[in-house]
């Protein structure tokens, strides 16, 4: 058990020079993603789906958490491709039999998508049983009505508990301040986690978890046609979806400001706006941009300007999150509350001048170089790779994205950040939330 256990928690033995991504699409309608890596003797994948909580149902956001946390719950009865029966599984037997083939399951959503991961050795006896259990698990959830009580009373405990932290509070407001009442700002709230159905999870997850939305992603130990062939196993039991309604466009950057009163020592404080959309050509020299302005850690302008010249916080920070439609630049810091109203000017004025002068030269040769050197950081383990491979299928980017990564870094001159930086940001039209003071 122990070589099993090394086997599957070691890293990649190097990092890729060239990472040779072979796409295809099944019959059923699948997009797979696939990597042949026969450096160790295993095999990670993940399925995952348009199902994110931008698809939660009007009132019942939550619905796509609390349905993806209820794939592992317990499986029903259902019958293979070959028409043989299969038995329902209960949430223990789920959970015994993925550590008797010694295989990592792993799953989650966010705003965009949501499913399924697996890492398991790729021996063909145990690989094809927990290929199998897996695909029962995205096709057949029992969504046992004991269980969903259970899930459902522990994640309003646990967001009444978040409810009360300061952090949790800012970004929930920030969310809601940028977004309005677009589904990227809608936020579970105790009634909504409330008034989940187990008929609301069947709906959901009839209608999301299809195998004509489904993006299969693997690397590992195995050839094309094994490949192809797990791909197969995975979605063969998933139905056909309709397609899925547009969502409405996210809302144009405004100003707003919100200060919440908090019995916290310090304000912690959110200021941006929707800014970038996945494939944007803007991607690369925002974010060789923002290395400089705040997302360099200590050598970001952000960090000189509010901590090492004048000490009003400890972290100062910021970054663009690019989804399927415009995620939000943020900047974000904490400082004592009676020095919250210098700190935001602070930020301001830097965000002010970065955005009219934009970085020098010495800070943009800085920055490229710290984005190339941890370059390898990034695909330095299948399980990293994987990740980078489902985010390039499931938002359609380009096959050698990984592979022309850091030529697209080196090639962002000053005037491409400027211009980028002024597309996508206007200071007067900014979103800010402040926890911990009321309005001044």
């Amino acid at each position: 058990m122990r070589l099993l256990f090394l086997l599957l928690t070691l890293a990649c033995a190097s990092a890729h020079a060239a990472l040779r991504i072979q796409n295809w699409t099944l019959d059923n309608g699948a997009r797979v993603y696939f990597v042949e890596n026969h450096a160790l003797p295993v095999l990670d994948m993940s399925v995952e789906f348009d199902a994110g909580s931008r698809r939660d149902p009007a009132g019942k956001t939550g619905v796509s958490g609390m349905t993806n946390a209820m794939l592992a719950r317990g499986i029903a009865p259902g019958r293979d491709a070959a028409g043989r029966d299969e038995p329902a599984l209960s949430e223990a037997q789920i959970s015994e039999t993925f550590a008797d083939i010694a295989a990592q399951r792993g799953g989650g959503g966010g705003g965009d998508r949501a499913g399924m991961s697996l890492r398991i050795l790729a021996d063909p006896k145990v690989r094809d049983r927990g290929v199998q259990l897996l695909a029962r698990l995205l096709a057949q959830p029992a969504f046992p009505q004991a269980l969903l009580e259970r899930d459902r009373s522990r994640a309003i405990a646990s967001l009444r508990e978040d409810l009360t932290k300061p952090e949790v509070i800012a970004a929930r407001a920030f969310s809601k301040a940028a977004y309005g009442d677009h589904p990227y700002g809608q936020e579970e709230t105790v009634e909504s986690l409330g008034a989940i159905t187990r008929d609301d999870l069947v709906a959901f997850h009839a209608k999301h978890y299809v195998a004509n939305h489904a993006v299969v992603a693997m690397i590992g130990d195995v050839s094309r046609e094994q490949a192809d062939a797990i791909a197969r196993e995975l979605t063969a039991r998933l139905p056909q979806g309709q397609p899925l309604p547009e969502l409405p466009a996210t809302p144009a950057p405004h100003q707003a400001e919100q200060w919440i009163p908090h019995p916290a020592t310090q304000s912690h404080v959110r200021i941006g706006a929707p800014a970038l959309q996945r494939g944007d050509p803007d991607f690369f020299p925002l974010t060789v941009g923002n290395y400089v302005l705040g997302g360099g850690g200590f050598v970001s302008r952000l960090t000189h300007e509010v901590r090492e010249k004048r000490g009003l916080a400890y972290s100062v920070y910021s970054y663009f999150n690019p989804l399927a439609q415009p995620g939000p630049f943020t900047i974000g810091l904490q400082t004592k509350k009676e020095q919250t109203g210098e700190a935001l000017k602070v930020v301001r004025n830097t965000l002010d001048a970065f955005l009219r002068d934009g970085p020098t030269e010495a800070e943009v040769a800085a920055a490229k170089d710290n984005l190339i050197g941890g370059f390898p950081l990034r695909i330095d383990s299948n399980r990293k790779i994987l990740d980078n491979i489902a985010v390039i299928g499931f938002y359609r980017l380009p096959l050698d994205y990984l592979d022309t990564w850091t030529d697209r870094v080196k090639a962002v001159s000053i005037a491409d950040i400027r211009a980028a930086f002024r597309r996508k940001l206007d200071a007067g039209a900014l979103a800010t939330v402040v926890v911990g003071l009321p309005q001044p």
